[in-house]
């Protein structure tokens, strides 16, 4: 196909959660296998979890997973908005993958509007890239108080003039519902941007719901793609949500990690719950470190003093103690390692008020924030070992002192990290390290446990099988036809 072929629909869910990311990666890789030039895209993400793509910024790590499925470098027109969440009622405003404000949500509100030219720019791109563009939104559109500028869902489908097909989820119930109330509560012409709807995580026999179905279609007259049950094999890509992360087995090798409340770029926990023989798992606020962890991992923060105080209120600095004393290995990675050092300090008030904190005091350095953020996908190596590490940064602050002399990452001549004497302690700004199998089964022998994973290999056999899923519960062919070229864009 040529640019002149070029077609988008969009994907929206009855609600939150109802599994748009994987059903839009699933169709990525379903059509990418039928020799399609694809592309994923996503107006506006909410998400703390993030990547850094090759031109320099950042997006949602699920447009990331996208990308793959579709065979193709992530790049920031995939995802021009992404709001990273400072606190209950404010987030960061990233544009075209760079810090563009920090606003309160009511002031969001009034400013998304005036964002719909660089999210239609950036799609308009990528229709020039692609025979098919799969979009996807955010939340529900049923949500009519924030239509108002909406860039997320039938405010972008209507500005590009693309057909919608509805996703609900059956398993947390009342789908009917979902689908209908969605129809019913949308003013008229939201309503009939929607073209098809599909059922989603159906688990048993599809038959039991035949009758729902047809009433579902009879209610809404829209045609149905099909009731796709659950995947099982989910678990194995990458996780949008820290709540998603879990290890599949009891491994005799366990991993703590304390939920922090601004958890950020937590995808380094993905190869390590994939592994057989180990057990992540995710401490809620309020419940201790376990004492029998083998490691204990301090994920990344996008508020790292704020939640070093939350660390704090949760009696898990005790715990941490108490966890080194008795010969437990530590992983501060990002964020993480910022709160391992001796004192972090905020002049600017980059995070919020100018201050200074102490640190837990684990390791022999001190972090100063910075305003100017590190983007970067970095190649480093193990040099106990030679092994090769990919990953990225995407951090503010510089750390320096003196633990860094045992810095237990190289990356090119510079080295990166720092380390206790006796190397149980250890913390880094390098997000992904893990997705290096000889590297990661590396480390973990360092702790106990044995690693049989190819990770990446695992990742492209689990979208395949997902594409799969998708070609035999979905209507593929019918959502490629009520695909339309979108409106506004002559070059398609």
């Amino acid at each position: 196909m040529g640019q002149t072929m070029t077609k988008a629909i969009m994907i929206q869910g009855a609600g939150s959660n109802v599994g748009k990311s994987m059903i839009v990666a699933g169709l990525a890789r379903a059509f990418t296998n039928r020799g399609m030039s694809v592309a994923p895209f996503k107006p506006q993400n909410m998400s703390n979890n993030a990547a850094v793509t090759a031109n320099g910024g950042e997006i949602g790590r699920a447009q990331a997973l996208q990308a793959l499925a579709s065979r193709r470098t992530p790049h920031t027109d995939m995802n021009p908005v992404l709001l990273k969440p400072e606190s209950e009622i404010g987030a960061q405003i990233i544009l075209n993958g760079q810090r563009f404000a920090t606003l309160k949500a009511s002031e969001y509100g009034e400013a998304k509007s005036q964002l719909l030219p660089a999210v239609l720019d950036s799609f308009h791109r990528l229709c020039a890239t692609a025979d098919l563009v799969l979009i996807e939104g955010a939340g529900s559109p049923a949500e009519i108080n924030l239509r108002a500028g909406d860039i997320a869902n039938m405010g972008f489908a209507e500005a590009a003039g693309v057909p919608v097909v509805l996703v609900g989820d059956i398993d947390r119930g009342g789908v009917i519902a979902q689908i209908v109330g969605t129809q019913i509560i949308l003013p008229e012409s939201d309503a009939n941007l929607i073209k098809a709807f599909a059922i989603n995580k159906f688990r048993g026999d599809p038959k039991l719901f035949d009758a729902g179905l047809v009433e579902t279609v009879r209610r809404t007259r829209w045609p149905s793609l099909g009731v796709i049950p659950w995947f099982d094999q989910a678990w194995r890509l990458p996780a949008e949500d820290v709540l998603d992360i879990s290890s599949t087995r009891v491994g005799t090798c366990k991993i703590a990690v304390p939920r922090l409340a601004r958890i950020a770029n937590f995808d380094d926990l993905d190869p390590l719950s994939s592994e057989a023989d180990v057990s992540v798992e995710i401490i809620q606020p309020g419940q201790p470190l376990p004492g029998n962890a083998d490691l204990v991992l301090i994920p990344g923060s996008k508020s790292t003093i704020a939640d070093l105080a939350d660390f704090r209120a949760n009696g898990w600095d005790i715990d941490l103690t108490a966890h080194i004393r008795r010969g437990g290995h530590v992983l501060g990675l990002c964020g993480g390692y910022q709160m391992l050092g001796k004192m972090i300090a905020d002049p600017e008030g980059i995070e919020g008020k100018k201050m200074q904190v102490e640190g837990l005091g684990h390791l022999d350095i001190s972090t100063v924030m910075k305003p100017q953020k590190r983007l970067a996908l970095t190649h480093a190596t193990y040099p106990a070992t030679g092994d090769p590490v990919e990953g990225y940064e995407i951090h503010l602050g510089e750390t320096t002192g003196r633990d860094c002399a045992h810095a237990w990452l190289a990356v090119g001549d510079r080295p990166e990290g720092a380390a206790s004497a006796d190397g149980r302690i250890r913390g880094c700004y390098l997000h992904g390290l893990f997705t290096a199998d000889a590297f990661r089964a590396t480390y973990l022998s360092e702790i106990g446990a044995v690693s049989q994973l190819s990770y990446a290999s695992d990742v492209e056999d689990t979208l395949d099988a997902l594409a799969l899923h998708l070609e035999k519960h979905m209507n593929l062919d019918m959502l490629l036809e009520l695909a339309k070229t979108p409106s506004g864009y002559s070059s398609c």
